[in-house]
């Protein structure tokens, strides 16, 4: 019966999920911005761009990619991250990490007004 109570007194206001939205390819990231695959490549390695590998394929997050740009101030967090010892699966972990301060993640807060607090937050995890 007390389990029955501690059920019921939790209330789940979480996606069981959390992730990207969708997810491009490098040649279709390559055609959204309008460069060529070996620029694409050279953004991933200059970590101006995020990309894992789903099912043996390397994708990018679709939000991260607006508009036939790479979002503004995801170079600097890329490399803030990067600088406090994260790698790639963990940098994405930490963009899609439910964030209500930066109303959502970090990755949302990255293509409006709080991309500022989103890049002050990833310089902290240096310190």
């Amino acid at each position: 019966m007390f389990s029955d109570l501690v059920w019921h007194a939790v209330q789940v206001t979480e996606p069981v999920t959390t992730g990207p939205a969708g997810w491009i390819t490098l040649p279709d990231v390559s055609e959204k911005l309008d460069l060529p695959i070996s620029k694409v490549h050279q953004l991933i390695r200059e970590r101006a761009l995020l990309a894992v590998r789903r099912d043996g394929i390397r994708v990018v997050p679709a939000e991260l990619v607006a508009n036939a740009t790479v979002l503004k101030h995801l170079p600097g967090v890329l490399n803030l991250l990067h600088d406090a010892g994260y790698n790639d699966e963990e940098a994405l972990r930490w963009l899609y990490e439910p964030d209500e301060g930066l109303g959502g993640n970090a990755a949302t807060a990255l293509g409006g007004p709080l991309a500022r607090e989103a890049k002050r937050r990833a310089q902290a995890l240096g310190f």
